[in-house]
């Protein structure tokens, strides 16, 4: 492990001379991807450094301890001082190796965002627009931006059908892919005169946004349809075509937008989704253990298939994966999600820490 440190360092040295070189300052492409590729290495670089900064003051802890008499009143202190130091030790290298593991390529990709009403409804569609809110209430509290790819709302009581949205931001797949599945929701509707409280769902896809590097489409296997967008929008709404449809003939997805007044604009939404499908679906032939759980992290929308539950009479959200419960339900939908996503994150670091150790 240590050899392979040594070797983060010696690589991090040199992209920080090669960002510092006029070729690449004066390449704004390769400055970005330059600066990009320091970024992923450097917290493990902060860590080692701060390691050998503890090698370093554990030798002088353990020489001062030895050259104190049995007696000295200054030996318990130094002895707790060489303790501490140990257990800092112990904890770093922990998490040098965690920041090790083999990293998901798709972590550092902008996020295509899906949300469908499942079972239940109204109460079904308002849940989904509650989730809606909540990732873009988390967005924006990261400083990532949120585009609309398209919608459809539901009628009578409100809420949404559903929505594909584009999340940008750096890191947003890496903190968003625990987020699908089917969510489930337990309160008393408005309607119910009873009181009794009412179980529905909505499900949520969280696929990594395709690079053109990652897929190729061909505007020959595209069809484009245009047709009046629907809903608010004004005197645009249904009297221009700037509502687009794209269909990939080879594999039958379909995607539409209409967010935009402008078509050119729609249809440049609307690629960037269909690129993300069809990258997953390649995905999903390459890697069947990838489709299985992407096929259970939608599963049919139906309540039991839940990954967390929303228990609106308790102020109580669990996630099921990791047994976690927080009863800070109103601050989770309103964004406040690192509270749930923190210990997603550590649960999978440690699941993929395990897999790599039963290997070597």
């Amino acid at each position: 492990m240590f050899q392979k440190l040594d070797e983060i360092e010696r690589r991090y040295a040199d992209l920080e001379a090669r960002a510092a070189s006029p070729e690449v300052l004066a390449d704004h492409a390769l400055a970005t991807k330059t600066m990009r590729a320091m970024r992923e290495i450097l917290p493990i670089v902060e860590k080692n450094r701060e390691r050998k900064r503890i090698d370093t003051q554990l030798a002088g802890a353990q020489e001062l301890l030895d050259t104190l008499p049995p007696a000295d009143e200054l030996r318990p202190i130094a002895q707790q001082e060489l303790e501490g130091l140990r257990a800092r030790r112990v904890a770093i290298e922990e998490e040098i190796r965690l920041l090790l593991l083999p990293r998901d390529p798709n972590d550092g990709k902008n996020v295509v965002l899906e949300i469908r009403a499942g079972t239940g409804g109204d109460e079904a569609a308002l849940f989904a627009e509650e989730l809606l809110r909540m990732y873009v209430r988390y967005a924006e509290s990261r400083g990532w931006k949120v585009e609309i790819i398209d919608r459809s709302d539901s009628g009578g009581a409100g809420g949404l059908k559903e929505v594909q949205a584009i999340v940008e931001g750096e890191g947003a797949y890496s903190r968003l892919k625990y987020e699908g599945g089917v969510h489930r929701v337990q309160r008393v509707p408005a309607t119910e005169a009873a009181g009794r409280i009412h179980t529905s769902a909505a499900t949520v896809a969280v696929l990594p946004e395709a690079e053109d590097v990652d897929v190729e489409v061909l505007d020959k296997d595209v069809r484009v349809d245009l047709f009046c967008a629907s809903g608010p929008g004004g005197q645009g709404v249904n009297t221009t075509y700037s509502a687009v449809r794209l269909t990939h003939v080879p594999t039958g997805v379909v995607v539409q937008c209409q967010d935009e007044r402008s078509q050119v604009k729609n249809k440049a939404k609307a690629m960037r989704v269909l690129k993300a499908r069809i990258y997953e679906a390649e995905r999903a032939k390459k890697e069947a253990a990838y489709a299985a759980d992407r096929k259970k992290m939608v599963g049919s929308g139906d309540r039991s298939e839940k990954i967390r539950t929303y228990n609106f009479p308790q102020s109580r959200v669990t996630d099921h994966r990791i047994g976690f419960t927080s009863h800070r339900l109103a601050d989770v939908l309103d964004g406040r999600l690192d509270e749930l996503i923190d210990p997603l994150v550590a649960h999978f670091q440690a699941e993929k820490l395990k897999a790599e150790l039963a290997k070597a």
